[in-house]
């Protein structure tokens, strides 16, 4: 289910991290590396190979542009916003051999998406010559009128060609199978879904693989957080940071000094992850839950004390007089949120009482430098 090629044109939208960018062309550059890295590429021996998984570009189609930058809501960018803007990820990743696409939430002018023939069907099967098959969000098919999360033929003619149902599948199954005899569904698009589906698991060589527990690395934990990949994940973040301003030079700090470590985020990972960590929203988790995870307190704390210097950790940034920090590290910043619990009105942070504000410049007044990090899955204010 990656690469999302969602383009966010409104920071108020829940999903704004998901998306790679607000500018079609990052999007466009980025969304067929991801397919390759993911599938291989197309015409080498390794393409779909053992080790290699399938890509689903989502989700289809303009999920980024809803009204409001609401979560599900009605996208009503006109037909060529839709194709320049929106559609860049898909022309691209479709090229780069994305097997799966998935339909999305969202509306266009009013018609769900998981139900928009036109585009399902005509522009993405018919016009792009799309041959994989598309498949559903989490019971987004039972949001079509008429339609519940058990029983909806209208998504199955709209284009959708396999169903994301993960409690009424089987009540989804008989109504489906009973639709079908009916005529509800005609035989000629039931078939088009099943030639889809075969021709993808065909494609990827699943029946000739064998059991999970017979590939290549199964059971094989030592790839997970392997060194190679620990210095990917440290190169994306270096170059993924961004520094506002450094005023007076701050930057970067000496080791051999005494810092101050303040503010909610400094020792929470679940709150540096954000959501999708864990749990659905990355929320109701505990130090315990990430073994091999390190928090910039204790990042931090080991590279300062280990050059000589000291640390203190003050989550309300409080400090004692006669040891006064010779600079201050605050790590606040949004609670983990996920899809539409993340939307919000305005892009104002903290509006109610800004606290952590209130943190900054209290140790700014006491004269101690302060470096300022905000954790956000997007701008605020």
């Amino acid at each position: 289910f990656a690469p999302t090629v969602a383009v966010p044109r409104n920071d108020r939208w829940g999903r704004t991290y998901e998306g790679y960018s607000e500018d079609p062309a990052i999007v466009a550059r980025l969304a067929p590396e991801l397919v390759k890295g993911l599938q291989g590429e197309p015409g080498r021996a390794d393409f779909l190979g053992p080790q290699r998984v399938l890509s689903t570009v989502k989700h289809f189609l303009g999920d980024g542009g809803t009204e409001g930058g609401n979560n599900e809501g009605d996208n009503l960018a006109t037909e060529e916003e839709l194709r320049d803007i929106h559609a860049a990820g898909y022309v691209t990743g479709l090229e780069a051999g994305a097997l799966t696409v998935m339909a999305s939430f969202n509306s266009w002018h009013g018609t769900k998406m998981h139900g928009n023939r036109e585009l399902l069907t005509v522009l993405l099967k018919e016009k792009w010559g799309f041959d994989g098959f598309v498949v559903g969000d989490w019971n987004g098919h039972g949001q079509l009128p008429g339609c519940s999360s058990a029983s909806c033929p209208d998504a199955l003619n709209a284009g959708l060609d396999m169903y994301m149902v993960p409690n009424d599948w089987k009540e989804l199954y008989e109504n489906t199978h009973a639709q079908a005899r009916s005529g509800v569904i005609s035989a000629e698009r039931l078939d088009d879904a099943v030639r889809r589906n075969l021709r993808v698991k065909f494609r990827a060589g699943l029946y000739e693989a064998g059991k999970p527990s017979t590939r290549p690395q199964a059971g094989d934990e030592s790839v997970l957080g392997a060194p190679e990949h620990r210095a990917v994940a440290r190169e994306a973040v270096r170059k993924s940071l961004v520094l506002l301003k450094n005023e007076g030079g701050l930057l970067p700090l000496r080791r051999k000094q005494h810092v101050l470590v303040a503010g909610d985020g400094a020792n929470d990972v679940g709150k540096q992850s954000g959501g999708w960590t864990l749990t659905w929203l990355g929320a109701g988790t505990e130090r315990a839950d990430y073994p091999n995870a390190t928090t910039l307190w204790e990042a931090i704390e080991t590279v300062v004390n280990g050059s000589g210097g000291t640390t203190t950790l003050a989550i309300d940034g409080a400090f004692d007089s006669e040891m006064k920090p010779d600079v201050a590290i605050v790590v606040y910043g949004e609670e983990p949120y996920a899809e539409g619990v993340g939307d919000r009105p305005h892009v104002d942070y903290q509006p109610g009482g800004r606290t952590d504000l209130a943190m900054l410049q209290r140790l700014g007044e006491a004269g101690i430098p302060v470096v300022s990090v905000f954790l956000s899955g997007r701008p605020l204010w």
